[in-house]
């Protein structure tokens, strides 16, 4: 099979989909692999090191999307990327399609089959997704206390507080991979940490777990009653597929005192805030209602090199699997690759997807 790795080209996105060493091992399994130029420097790789592994450097970006039969991403395409996509074309990447109805109509306007690292669920756990979640969770801490600095119009409270101080307090709402990957940096740092949840087995797992934070049920009235001494609020709420819940409206971020910050993990599905709006590296960060919000849409690209490591841990074994296979035989042999495809010969295959923007949802056909 012929792999293309375009340069992702979404603003301030470092990660890149495949590093050399699994180029170097699809290459030995026989397929042909197209890198274009540049596409891992922001990650630490430079094209010699593709070279070296036997990919094929391409100069043009378009290039890559008319020669594969695969596409790998990290990011969804963006708008000038989807009219290079065609029948029978595989697209592997990250989608959140629930967050965006234009994107989605791009997809299905292509033909293409696209599939989403985030929808392939196995065992009630989002594997492909999972990296980037702890990467996030662990991320919302370092980023939540820096922006909590009286210079970027914070509170000027140190979330670790110092001898004779108290430590910050912050909320995390949701309970799943981002979220006690906060949980555990805020613990580390020795915050005060309260964690929101609705899954009761969760709860007494995350209790066993972080000894020193304290969990809470996850309800408006419990969230209502924290939030006028809360210093960060970090929203890690997930529906695989589904838009991100508004957890959080308007008239609740006016008990928050001002200079607390909100940061919006979820927002690459929407955001749990009613308030969240998408937001680069570049300019991160947002005042509404007195509080700062960071709503970053891909937060691990700011560790590119750790993060791309990270995803390839876990998604290469299918790209594998789809190179070796087709996606037909993929699918049979890994039935849960049947989960990660969200559009199909135009139609939405995924039920989440279909139902956030209210379109006609269709099986994957798997013949051949």
């Amino acid at each position: 099979m012929i792999i293309g790795v375009p340069r992702e080209i979404k603003q301030q996105e470092f990660r890149v989909s495949l590093p050399p060493s699994a180029a170097y091992q699809l290459i030995g399994r026989g397929h042909q692999v197209l890198v274009e130029t540049g596409a891992g420097v922001g990650a630490g790789f430079p094209d010699s090191d593709y070279a070296s592994a036997g990919a094929e450097i391409v100069k043009e970006h378009k290039a890559i999307f008319e020669r594969a039969e695969m596409v790998i991403k990290v990011k969804e395409p963006q708008e000038s990327e989807t009219p290079l996509l065609r029948p029978a074309q595989i697209l592997f990447t990250y989608l959140h399609l629930a967050a965006s109805k234009p994107l989605t109509e791009a997809l299905m306007r292509s033909g293409a089959t696209a599939l989403a690292y985030e929808t392939i669920e196995i065992n009630r756990r989002l594997p492909l997704l999972e990296p980037m979640s702890e990467i996030a969770g662990r991320m919302s801490v370092i980023v939540g206390g820096y922006f909590l600095a009286k210079h970027f119009g914070g509170s000027g409270v140190l979330l670790g507080g110092v001898p004779g101080v108290l430590p910050g307090r912050i909320v995390v709402i949701g309970g799943g991979a981002s979220g006690i990957n906060a949980a555990r940096m805020a613990t580390g740092l020795g915050v005060d940490v309260t964690i929101l949840e609705v899954d009761l087995e969760r709860m007494r797992f995350l209790d066993i777990t972080l000894h020193t934070a304290h969990t809470l049920y996850s309800n408006e009235s419990h969230l209502m009653d924290l939030l006028p001494t809360v210093d960060l609020l970090i929203g890690a709420v997930l529906v695989p597929g589904a838009k991100a819940p508004k957890l959080i409206r308007r008239e609740m971020l006016r008990r928050m005192r001002p200079g607390s910050v909100l940061v919006d993990i979820a927002i690459d599905q929407g955001g749990c805030a009613e308030t969240s709006r998408p937001t680069t590296h570049h300019e991160p960060v947002f005042v509404e209602e007195g509080v700062t919000h960071y709503c970053v849409a891909n937060m691990p690209a700011a560790y590119a090199r750790t993060a791309t490591q990270a995803l390839t841990n876990v998604t290469y074994r299918y790209i594998e699997l789809l190179a070796d296979n087709g996606l037909a035989e993929a699918c049979r042999r890994q039935p849960a690759l049947v989960g990660g495809i969200n559009v199909m010969n135009g139609n939405v295959t995924c039920e989440a997807v279909a139902q956030a923007h209210g379109l006609k949802y269709s099986k994957p056909s798997l013949q051949g």
